[in-house]
């Protein structure tokens, strides 16, 4: 799967639009939908600020199917479900783990 298919992926999994995905990641529409339209791969950069969007690290955006399956079952949850949470979100959960310790 090429990076432009895994990004649709991602979309698709979060019911993301390419508007949404672009007001995440900080970056223009144009500069999304010009990828699929030009038929080019983005950018590092361009990526980076996708992978932040989605809540990976590029090391998990190159992930092959399955390759995953190593951690558990839990914890494929957890990273599930945090995904597709906002900035926000995350943030009062990182808070929330912070006064756990």
């Amino acid at each position: 799967m090429d990076a432009k298919e895994k990004i649709q992926q991602l979309m698709r999994e979060r019911g993301w639009t390419i508007y949404e995905l672009a007001k995440r990641s900080s970056l223009s529409p144009t500069t999304i939908s010009n990828m699929y339209r030009r038929n080019t791969q983005p950018s590092i950069p361009s990526l980076e600020a996708m992978c932040r969007a989605f809540g990976i690290t590029m090391s998990q955006f190159f992930l092959e199917d399955g390759e995953a399956e190593a951690l558990p079952d839990e914890q494929r949850e957890l990273l599930r479900r945090w995904a597709p949470l906002s900035p926000e979100q995350k943030e009062l959960i990182f808070a929330l783990m912070q006064n756990m310790r």
